[in-house]
């Protein structure tokens, strides 16, 4: 099996399980786990920020950012295709009582006139702009990576109305492998940032969620809250140093692999690709032209070893990982194209149903 499904997909390789075996822990609670007390003080270096949690997973490390940063009855802003908006079961409202703006896009991209627009004139009867998201790279909207020009203008205009400034970098070190741009760079001046430990970097679980000392003390209030604390906490982050340490490399390659499959597939029939797409390790494409939805032709990939995911009616997206080389890339790349064109030679047939009622109409 080729499984481009997502790169939350990966399994831990036998040097991450050995390290992890061996990690020396204590209580995480407590703060006296040596193991996750050097990661987090690892990412918050890497992203120039004061203190860092280690939290079980990026929807929480998004959510105890909300939490901590606004206030009941507030109001966020993030991008309508955004992981925040559409698959943390509105956690934000459901436990903050916070609602989201989410601005359209077309691939997770919003501009600073969009946020301009969106930031409300303070007033009794409407909610307060409180905090606006960022999401380093896209996720459902084909792994774009945002310019850090604008990101930082979106930064200033936040901070200048009064409002707090937040990275979801699920993928963010997609960005820095990509760009060349550093992690430190496109997190500086944000008032809350994380990365995420189980995608490309291919850790069984886990997120740090960095800021300022007083967020992260706050963080952690809310971290016991949503029952995210732990104990020997230390076995799952020595996953994550293990990654830090052997696996930034491999995000280069994930990045290429997925530009790799969409050289090879671009020009297939029925297929539509946004300009931006194939930047990251994420590749996301439309089935509409085939007559088909996207469950359909990911069923039919299946068929064939190869593993991808449907998102709504028309949408693919492929997502490259550490569990799949260049071979197993290239393959996938012939399958989807061959399914495209099987599927688009299908279309131009004439359906059976057709050629009876054609049949028909002529005897009569």
């Amino acid at each position: 099996m080729i499984d481009l499904f997502s790169d939350t997909q990966t399994r831990p390789t036998a040097g991450m399980r050995e390290a992890m075996a061996r990690a020396e822990v204590g209580d995480e609670q407590s703060g006296s786990d040596p193991t996750t007390n050097a990661l987090c003080e690892r990412v918050a270096a890497m992203l120039g920020m004061e203190d860092g949690v280690f939290m079980p997973s990026g929807t929480m490390c998004n959510l105890a950012s909300i939490l901590v940063q606004t206030r009941a009855g507030d109001e966020i802003i993030c991008d309508d295709q955004s992981h925040m908006y559409n698959t943390e079961a509105a956690g934000a409202a459901a436990i903050g009582g916070v609602s989201v703006k989410p601005l359209p896009t077309r691939v997770g991209l919003y501009t600073l006139e969009q946020a301009e627009a969106a930031i409300r004139v303070p007033q009794r009867t409407a909610p307060r702009s409180a905090l606006i998201s960022i999401e380093q790279t896209t996720s459902f909207s084909g792994g774009t990576v945002w310019d850090l020009g604008v990101m930082r203008a979106i930064r200033d205009l936040a901070h200048s109305m009064g409002l707090k400034a937040h990275i979801d970098g699920a993928r963010l070190l997609n960005a820095v492998a990509a760009t060349g741009i550093s992690a430190k760079d496109y997190a500086e001046g944000f008032d809350s940032a994380w990365i995420d430990l189980s995608k490309g970097l291919g850790c069984p679980v886990g997120a740090v969620l960095c800021g300022s000392k007083e967020f992260v003390i706050e963080a952690w209030r809310w971290k016991y809250r949503l029952g995210g604390a732990m104990r020997q906490s230390g076995v799952l982050a020595a996953a994550g140093i293990y990654a830090l340490d052997h696996h930034i490399e491999q995000l280069a390659e994930d990045n290429a692999n997925a530009h790799r499959i969409h050289e090879a597939v671009r020009k297939a029939p029925g297929l539509a690709f946004d300009e931006t797409a194939g930047q990251s390790n994420i590749l996301c494409f439309s089935v509409a032209g085939l007559g088909i939805s996207a469950a359909e032709f990911a069923e039919a990939c299946l068929k064939d070893g190869v593993r991808i995911r449907a998102i709504g009616r028309e949408q693919i997206r492929v997502t490259a990982n550490l569990d799949v080389d260049r071979a197993g890339s290239e393959r996938a790349a012939e399958v989807i194209l061959a399914k495209a064109s099987a599927f688009a030679k299908r279309a131009e047939t004439p359906h059976s149903s057709s050629v009876r009622l054609q049949a028909g109409s002529l005897a009569q």
